[in-house]
């Protein structure tokens, strides 16, 4: 894998901006938004005709697609690959757990949940897709129903985007857009024609898919200031909305990602668990305790058979109007939700990033889908609110609003439930734009501002033309037709994602190396002097003259006798002497690369309690540096004889892991 890293070199100081992309990206957005503001019954019926096709034709294709997903996730996490980080073996994660959960989820799901969380569950109880609506069995369907559109895969969707991304580049150094996870496949031609074209499918869908979420926002947005104050329900005032959340979602692009997306997620998951368990304790706990539990498991049990009912024996029209859309809507926010949430995810192994974006956010939406969707079924079934059933049925974004008004403190819960929905709507146009500007910089995210301005404009630009064109219907289409080019993008990108964890497994297998130095490091060292190498804590020049007058020296030797046997060797050393690198280049084959870095360390605690007032308690180590980042160990105190050594033993396994990849 290291010539990815040389092209990543490379290209590290490229312009950052990609114009192929940008431009036909641009062209494409807009020929299609302006075709459909100057015709808009043509581009409705349009439209329409393209969801029935997709869903008459194509709905076992986006089914197989998203099992192939959640198998590949599920498989991935729980083997042998799942030991590998997402970044060099010594990188740790850059935010915490509770950052990093807020972040996801509300990039993940936000607005999703606060739309659907009554709405779904309540019209999968009056209109099953099978059987009569109103019953306990629709009332268990309905749940297990909502449960399956927002479980495990949709989190899957965005995990694999996810992890194959992070992995590229963090771990390879690849441009962190969809085009990188193409190079095991087409290595450098990921940088021409090809790779401009995934970046491009990834850009519309992404598009599409984020003005889907925006549009299902504003209009509940505007349906409950309508509750609230009497603000009338109309397209001018979700024009307006659309105008004034883009421009708070512009003070939080200038912000920042720490300050800006980070602080607004954190905000945010502590108002949606504070309205989660306002409506657990003020309804039936014990009941939706209950049913939670009971819901999880019908779910868990009939997971596989949900998975691939395509209700073939039993048309319907529900197919396409609630699972497919959910599954092209899945697809078409993988690219935004699968970058932003790589971008946050660097020093995080496969197995915990798997495991994490799968398990906890699913486990809280399953929660929030149990405690809101129990709340509202029961109303209308044990309680005869038959009104909050067809006020739903007439307009899904007045749902939780309707449902609102039979707990206590109603106009409190409704306000904060209008909050929410704004910060979700701010998060997701800035997290993006963010997403947008990366995948036509790329990779880059140091672009200057005005960038991610005008790709937060086209968001909301789309938005506003589809809620023009076609309401939800032209929303719903957007995400399905958007997602189907995307989905091949997926399943090659999984198979070049297998082939090189592959790769890096065999490498980490034949290398095998121990947490402290290889045995070539001891050798003939007397016993007292290694024990004064441990007791003592050199500092910055110690080690970098170390790295000058006794590792560079060794290199030299070891490279001239590479050379002499015609192999292409190459030595590197900055100015300052604090890394110093040998390459050995293999052709086609996977370079080698040996690199010692005078790397800062804290002071044991016994030790740091000597250190002078104001003065860093800390020191320097030699540390070996192979493709796969730091190996830990030191080779401070270390002969030249030694020095050479250790190049020798690493060098052999390296040979050895190519023998094993022939």
């Amino acid at each position: 894998m290291e010539r990815l890293r040389q092209s990543a070199e490379q290209r590290r100081n490229s312009a950052p901006l990609d114009p192929p992309v940008f431009y036909v990206s641009v062209i494409l957005l807009m020929v299609v938004l302006g075709g459909s503001a100057l015709a808009p019954e043509f581009a409705d019926q349009l439209f329409s005709s393209m969801q029935n096709g997709i869903v008459t034709n194509g709905s076992w294709y986006y089914v197989l697609v998203v099992a192939i997903i959640l198998v590949s996730c599920v498989v991935i996490a729980l083997t042998r690959y799942g030991d590998i980080k997402l970044g060099p073996d010594h990188a740790e994660p850059e935010y915490s757990i509770v950052s990093w959960f807020a972040m996801l989820f509300a990039a993940g799901m936000g607005i999703g949940l606060m739309f659907f969380g009554v709405a779904e569950p309540v019209m999968h109880f009056l209109a099953p897709p099978n059987g009569a609506g109103g019953s306990v069995a629709a009332a268990k369907e309905a749940m297990t129903l909502t449960f399956f559109h927002w479980g495990l895969h949709a989190w899957a969707t965005y995990a694999i985007v996810a992890v194959i991304l992070a992995y590229f580049g963090f771990r390879h150094g690849l441009p962190l857009t969809l085009r990188s996870a193409l190079y095991p496949l087409i290595g450098e031609r990921i940088y021409g024609p090809i790779g401009a074209t995934v970046d491009i499918f990834a850009v519309v869908s992404t598009t599409f898919g984020v003005a889907t979420s925006l549009g299902f926002g504003v209009e509940q947005i505007n349906s409950g200031l309508n509750f609230l104050f009497d603000v009338p329900k109309s397209l001018s005032v979700q024009v307006a909305l659309i105008v004034f959340t883009t421009g708070l979602a512009a003070v939080s692009v200038g912000l920042g990602l720490d300050a800006g997306i980070k602080r607004l997620s954190e905000i945010n998951i502590a108002l949606a668990v504070a309205l989660l368990a306002g409506i657990l304790l003020l309804g039936p706990t014990v009941y939706l305790l209950q049913t939670f539990m009971q819901n999880t498991g019908e779910y868990m049990a009939d997971l596989v058979g949900k998975t691939f009912n395509l209700y073939a024996y039993e048309p319907t029209d529900w197919l396409g109007g609630w699972t497919i859309f959910y599954w092209g809507w899945w697809i078409s926010w993988a690219p935004f939700v699968g970058i932003f949430i790589a971008r946050i995810s660097r020093g995080r192994t496969l197995r915990e990033f798997i495991l994490g974006v799968l398990v906890a956010p699913t486990l809280f939406t399953l929660l929030w889908m149990a405690v809101f969707g129990n709340s509202a079924i029961e109303l209308i079934m044990g309680q005869g609110a038959a009104e909050l059933g067809a006020a739903v049925q007439q307009d899904e974004s007045v749902a939780l609003f309707k449902f609102m008004e039979y707990f206590p403190l109603s106009q409190l819960l409704s306000g904060l439930a209008i909050v929410m929905v704004l910060v979700f709507f701010v998060t997701s146009a800035d997290s993006g734009a963010m997403v947008l500007n990366m995948l036509s910089s790329n990779g880059r995210d140091d672009t200057p501002l005005s960038r991610r301005m005008f790709w937060m404009a086209m968001i909301g630009v789309s938005a506003l033309v589809l809620l023009f064109v076609g309401g939800m219907s032209a929303l719903q289409t957007a995400a399905i037709a958007s997602a189907l080019p995307f989905s091949l993008v997926i399943l090659i990108a999984i198979w070049g994602f297998v082939r090189a964890l592959s790769i890096d497994h065999t490498k980490r297998q034949t290398q095998l190396l121990s947490s402290v130095a290889p045995s070539g490091g001891h050798g003939s060292t007397d016993w007292k002097a290694r024990l004064q190498n441990l007791l003592h804590f050199p500092d910055e020049s110690d080690v970098t003259e170390f790295l000058r007058n006794t590792v560079h020296p060794a290199m030299h030797e070891f490279a001239d006798e590479l050379r002499s046997n015609g192999s292409d060797a190459r030595i590197e050393a900055t100015d300052a002497w604090d890394e110093v690198s040998l390459s050995v280049m293999h052709r086609e084959e996977i370079d080698f690369r040996y690199l010692v870095v005078a790397r800062w360390h804290p002071l044991p605690s016994e030790a740091s309690s000597d250190a002078a007032d104001g003065v860093s308690a800390g020191y320097f180590r030699a540390e070996v540096y192979l493709n796969e980042g730091s190996q830990d160990y030191d080779l401070m105190g270390w002969t030249r004889q030694q020095v050479l050594h250790d190049l020798l033993e690493q060098y052999e396994k390296h040979l050895h892991f190519l023998h094993v990849l022939r």
